[in-house]
């Protein structure tokens, strides 16, 4: 599909917050009809997840306390783009080794998200690992702060979409994740992208 489409143009920005993870921005932006406005919103560095299955089709849930909701959520393992020239297959496999103690010898992409479009830049690429192995006892991450008290669990990929429509998994890649994984699951797995696929521009 093919629309004509006004172009927003930066025509200013103020940095308000400079942080390691994420910045504060307000843009000066160009509007349709003329005139411009100002936008405040989140510059990210980006972050990926991972939809670990095993052979017996049991996705991979973390259980994490996020401060900002105040409470423990289910999520995938995943993490941010703070790796400076890193691949995000790379980072992927990673994360998997340090949140969930687990190597995969398959890794394709599910599917990419823009977090919260209406206030933030990030993008979240969430891979499909599948030939899990475990990360052997003395090679394994020691994890700290919030990680230290990481649940790891494996549930019925089928289970953990029953977990998505009632509410229970509400983290917004893990949800994509696991909604993805399923339909992907029920084609055959043709619809999964190579592992280096350019991301959403």
């Amino acid at each position: 599909m093919s629309a004509v489409e006004h172009r927003y143009e930066v025509t200013g920005r103020r940095e308000r917050y400079a942080g390691r993870i994420f910045s504060v921005v307000t843009d000066e932006v160009t509007m349709p009809g003329g005139g411009s406005a100002a936008r405040d919103y989140v510059r990210h560095v980006g972050a990926v997840a991972v939809v670990a299955l095993d052979d017996a089709g049991q996705v991979v849930l973390i259980r994490q306390y996020r401060h900002p909701v105040g409470r423990h959520l289910w999520e995938l393992p995943a993490g941010l783009m703070d790796v400076s020239g890193e691949d995000l297959a790379a980072a992927a496999a990673r994360e998997l080794a340090e949140e969930a103690d687990l190597t995969a010898g398959t890794i394709d992409v599910l599917v990419d998200l823009h977090s919260s479009p209406g206030f933030s830049d990030e993008v979240v690429r969430v891979f499909l690992a599948r030939d899990l192995a475990d990360v052997p006892a003395g090679q394994r991450h020691d994890r700290s702060e919030e990680e230290a008290d990481l649940q790891v669990v494996r549930v019925d990929l089928d289970e953990a979409v029953r977990m998505v429509l009632a509410g229970e998994i509400t983290n917004a890649s893990a949800v994509a994740g696991v909604l993805a994984a399923a339909r992907a699951r029920d084609v055959g797995w043709s619809a999964l992208r190579r592992p280096d696929a350019p991301l959403p521009r």
